[in-house]
């Protein structure tokens, strides 16, 4: 049976990386230093599907198959990979050490992958499809899956694979639960395959990695690192004054007011690009009622209508001119162009309509509104406590009254994970770059990431059979009444697809990527 999403891939598609880059041979060894306003929120793989941490945890570990800084499925662990009877087979990359000096092989793929798919990990959901783990040699892996699985290898990307004997002697055989507060030897110990061995880890303040002398890709890729010293930098000011003053020579996250100053200093560069990302509120419509609201006995969010109402009220393009620097594209959908099942038609923003807003809550019984807590971050997306800043008059306008709780990611998502919010911004990026994971995660009832409850039986009819549909066809029809159920009942009110900004020393030469993730072996920095 023809697998029309799967890629196939082999050792020789390096070349088709390096082409990518356009940086040359690798320069003389040098020591990366730069910045970001938030840390990760945990070392372990398995733990937290989280940008930053995700980031972070790539240099020190590595999984099957990845993504070059074009996002084109590329080897990594894993040389070959096919669809076969039952599942997929995968060849394994021969000669691939862990930091510790231990094999890699097979078995501590199966270990990783069962790790993966604990209750405990954040990952969980992507792998639902895998029944059973199989190694039939040393180098060879087959994953079983419940049903035909066309996008499984996409699906891997950040599914990280530790050592099997290290883990299981610190006592972390099972992922962290980062929603429990729970600490494990995992969380600031590591020990990958990767380009970066974990040399120093002070969080919140420091992380130093050396390079990997024993690396299976030495010399294969374009840099030149031979050390990496993160800081992470909350303050935008503190971020933007390190780098000019040359303390830093990255800034992954430059406060878009001040990138005009940064592109205008001597010696040094600003680059951007779209990222798959996009920025939404969630509704808890689920709940009998609010925490938060002054309405007692019924929930507002249960209503459509008010749901429709609150997209209708909230005007993206002043926030993408007023608030984003004109560095957003509004949107009415929870994914951006370039993730497969992404049409015009359903990325069109909700229309800015007050007036029809207000007639849609007094449709609802809230003709005199109602109050509500708002819960945002406030260190983890572009300008993000500034958008909720902005969201409050746009929604007082309208008669609904918001309160804000801003927050440090690090108690803001348990809150998302542990259903304890009424009214949320999150942002969602897609390494499958595939509509699937995105429904999976944040529609489907039940979905890890669901924290507004919504639950709908004909688009989780869908979700499950896309899963195992090969016909591309089908499926690409799955998806588009999937998306039309998701904007018709307004479970999330979208705001924006980020764009990413870098700011660098013109020393740097570092492809951005567009999920927004530093890749070191494409790093190469001149004296």
């Amino acid at each position: 049976m023809p697998f029309p999403l799967a890629r196939r891939a082999a050792a020789g598609s390096l070349a088709a990386i390096l082409a990518l880059c356009l940086l040359g041979a690798p320069a003389s060894a040098q020591t990366l230093r730069w910045s970001s306003q938030a840390d990760a929120l945990t070392l372990d793989p398995h733990a937290q599907n989280e940008g930053p941490t995700i980031a972070l945890t790539g240099m020190i570990y590595e999984a099957l198959v990845t993504r070059d800084p074009a996002m084109t499925l590329q080897p990594e662990l894993a040389t070959q990979w096919e669809p076969v009877e039952g599942g997929w087979r995968f060849r394994l990359r021969e000669g691939v050490s862990f930091h510790g000096g231990e094999s890699f092989e097979a078995q501590d793929v199966a270990f990783s992958i069962r790790r993966a798919m604990a209750p405990s990990s954040d990952w969980r959901e992507q792998l639902s499809s895998i029944v059973e783990v199989e190694t039939p040699d040393p180098l060879t892996v087959i994953l079983r899956t419940s049903g035909p699985n066309p996008i499984l290898p996409n699906q891997l990307t950040n599914v990280f694979i530790m050592d099997s004997g290290w883990a299981e002697a610190i006592g972390a055989a099972v992922p962290q639960d980062y929603a429990a507060s729970q600490e494990t030897p995992a969380v600031r110990q590591a020990n990958g395959t990767g380009p970066f061995a974990l040399e120093e880890r002070r969080p919140d303040e420091l992380t130093v990695l050396t390079a990997h002398e024993a690396w299976w890709g030495r010399g294969l890729f374009p840099g030149n690192l031979a050390r990496i010293e993160y800081r992470p930098m909350r303050n935008p000011a503190t971020r933007v004054a390190a780098l000019l003053a040359g303390d830093v020579d990255l800034v992954l996250d430059p406060p878009l007011q001040d990138l005009a100053r940064i592109r205008a200093a001597q010696g040094m560069k600003v680059t951007s690009a779209p990222q798959i990302r996009t920025i939404f509120l969630g509704m808890d419509q689920a709940s009998a009622e609010l925490r938060s609201s002054d309405v007692v006995g019924r929930n507002p969010f249960g209503d459509r209508r008010v749901r429709l109402a609150i997209n209708h009220a909230i005007d993206r393009f002043a926030i993408r001119d007023h608030v984003m620097e004109g560095l957003s594209y509004p949107t009415g959908l929870l994914t951006p162009p370039g993730v497969h099942g992404v049409t015009p038609d359903i990325d069109a923003p909700y229309p800015f309509d007050p007036e029809r807003a207000r007639a849609l809550l007094a449709e609802a019984g809230y003709a005199q509104g109602f109050s509500v807590r708002l819960d945002c971050p406030n260190d983890r997306y572009n300008n993000d406590e500034e958008i909720c800043q902005a969201l409050v008059p746009m929604l007082a306008r309208v008669g609904i009254e918001v309160t804000l709780d801003l927050q440090p990611r690090t108690r803001h998502f348990p809150r998302i994970q542990n259903r304890e919010t009424d009214f949320y911004m999150l942002g969602w990026g897609t390494p499958t770059l595939d509509s699937a994971f995105v429904l999976d995660y944040l529609v489907e009832a039940g979905g890890a990431w669901n924290a507004t409850g919504f639950d709908n039986l004909r688009l989780n009819e869908l979700v499950a059979a896309m899963a195992t549909e090969t016909d591309l066809a089908r499926r690409d029809a799955m998806i588009a009444e999937a998306w039309e159920i998701v904007r018709d009942q307004a479970p999330y009110a979208p705001l924006h697809h980020q764009v990413i900004a870098w700011a660098t020393s013109d020393r740097v030469e570092a492809p951005i990527c567009p999920d927004d993730a530093l890749r070191p072996r494409f790093v190469v920095m001149g004296e």
